[in-house]
């Protein structure tokens, strides 16, 4: 199953195109809703005007100040986006999800860390947020996957179904569960937790040799009949798992990471994926580091993007071939996150979102004064990636705040001197409509929460932001649960359900739980804005 590729970036080979991807101003030509022309394309993405009853960033685009971080110190930082309810509970951990059932209960669920201290509930939080200001946790899923999913719990509005697996710190079992929420989204039930790529399962054939599986993240087809796994099993790869039966998953076939770039050993490995609207491409991401005591200024990209052929898997061939159709790689980016594959004025683009800088996710110290001194952005961003031509995927736009300006690290690096890991920048994105996607809401480590108009792709522009206040007592179901005694700001590092219907948003901040907020100042929705398939 693995690809055998080139460990020259200026070979060809057959089937498979490699492009890097520059970190220079881009220049319009066109291409997007908004025209393009030959104006300069700025390098941040314009700043949100706020109103008159907003509480905005005191300083730069997306910065918490070094002087607002003690205890009790950071208020938060509003900007057309109004809290309207929360469910903090014990916290939240990296992923969210959502779901409207037939009856019109509007569902969120979180997952929680797989910590047991201190805490009243396990396992991820179902919570009824049909009344937006008083959003009500309902259940608790404790199966094997949901004690703690880490980034793999999702939902398909095709099957009605939420999925995740065991991905206990980010390196679990092979176990997948699956609940049913086509009869009341508040009380999902059970329907399998199965060892994935076992003897009792009868799929352990279907697994490389001496090959193991571990949880990680995951995404289903949208026709909801596969679920997708990105592990760190043994070796490092992703899995398709048959779901027609929801009561007996089955393993179909894994993909072998290949290495990217010339690095050796590789430093790949995987991390997100999303699946084309007709299940035949997946979007995975390459999730490269340069690793420390690697000069930047020299090294070679092995981080990005791979768009792979999947067909076979979709059209349940015997021993489906998994076949390379192209990659995107970048330097100013480490730790490739997740993709969402959308259509922008009726061109087919890709969301794409790194974890850490340049320098990897440890973005204080030396790692982001590396990636400055190199004249790369210290901190993960997202950006659009054209593929119309999908065997040669160029970057449309990169999503840079201020904060990631390398001009401006003298003004950033001293709020996060001592931080290890997860400082500023961003982690996980949603649109509003995969099939006609207008806005762009992301979360940020230390930065809240994001939203941008993407109706001209080459020139997004930021409408709100909401970065909550720090929390003054520990939230033990939190993979961050530091911010009480730090005053540093929470981690708002989970998808983001935008709803057309109602001028709102929810989704989590890891110490703050559950956030419900209303667009304010008729910034959002757009006329052109429709509800649909989000991630």
């Amino acid at each position: 199953m693995k690809v055998a590729l080139s460990r020259s970036f200026t070979r060809n080979f057959v089937g498979c195109g490699i492009v890097i991807a520059c970190c220079v101003v881009l220049w319009g030509c066109g291409g997007g809703d908004g025209g393009g022309g030959q104006q300069a394309i700025p390098l941040t993405v314009p700043k949100a005007a706020c109103g008159p009853n907003d509480h905005p960033e005191t300083a730069l685009q997306g910065q918490v100040p070094a002087a607002l971080r003690v205890p009790g110190g950071f208020q938060g930082f509003s900007c057309n986006l109004q809290l309207v309810g929360q469910s903090r509970g014990d916290g939240a951990s990296w992923q969210h999800a959502s779901f409207k059932d037939g009856a019109g209960h509007q569902c969120a669920y979180h997952d929680t860390a797989s910590s047991t201290d201190n805490r009243t509930h396990l396992g991820v939080v179902t919570v009824d947020v049909t009344n937006f200001s008083v959003p009500t946790p309902t259940t608790y899923l404790t199966s094997v996957g949901m004690l703690d999913p880490w980034e793999s719990l999702k939902v398909n509005p095709n099957r009605q179904l939420l999925g995740a697996t065991q991905a206990t710190n980010g390196r679990g079992g092979p176990v997948l569960d699956l609940y049913d929420l086509s009869g009341d989204c508040r009380n999902p039930q059970l329907l399998a937790s199965v060892a994935i790529g076992s003897t009792q399962n009868g799929d352990a054939g279907a697994l490389p040799q001496g090959g193991t599986l571990a949880g990680h993240e995951g995404a289903f087809a949208p026709d909801g009949l596969t679920y997708y796994g990105g592990d760190r099993g043994t070796p490092i790869k992703y899995s398709a798992i048959d779901i027609t039966n929801t009561t007996h998953p089955k393993l179909i076939t894994t993909y072998t990471v290949p290495t990217a770039g010339t690095v050796a050993p590789a430093s790949v490995i995987s991390h997100g994926l999303s699946i084309s609207a007709d299940g035949n491409r997946a979007y995975f991401t390459l999730d490269g580091d340069p690793g420390a005591g690697a000069n930047l200024a020299t090294f070679p990209p092995n981080n990005g993007i791979q768009i792979v052929d999947v067909s076979e898997i979709q059209a349940r061939k015997d021993n489906p071939q998994v076949r390379e159709i192209s990659r995107l790689l970048w330097l100013d980016g480490s730790h490739a996150q997740h993709t969402i594959p959308v259509t922008i004025g009726g061109k087919a683009y890709l969301v794409a979102v790194d974890e850490g800088g340049p320098g990897g996710t440890s973005t204080s110290g030396t790692n982001g004064q590396k990636s400055c001194d190199a004249g790369l952005a210290p901190f993960p961003m997202a950006r659009i990636i054209d593929i119309s031509d999908e065997k040669n995927p160029t970057t449309a736009s990169k999503l840079m705040l201020e904060i990631h300006n390398p001009k401006n690290c003298d003004k950033v690096l001293p709020d996060i001197v001592g931080l290890s890991s997860f400082t500023y920048g961003a982690h996980y994105c949603s649109v509003d409509n995969r099939v006609n996607a207008t806005t762009l809401a992301c979360g940020y480590f230390e930065s809240g929460i994001r939203v941008f108009d993407i109706r001209d792709p080459l020139r997004p522009r930021e409408i709100a932001y909401y970065n909550p206040p720090a929390v003054t007592t520990p939230s033990p179901g939190s993979q961050n649960n530091r911010t009480a005694a730090t005053g540093r700001p929470d981690h708002c590092s989970a998808q983001v359900r935008l709803d057309v219907a109602t001028a709102s948003l929810w989704t989590t901040c890891q110490d703050n739980g559950l956030l419900v907020l209303r667009f304010t100042n008729g910034v959002w929705p757009f006329p052109e804005s429709t509800a649909g398939l989000q991630n």
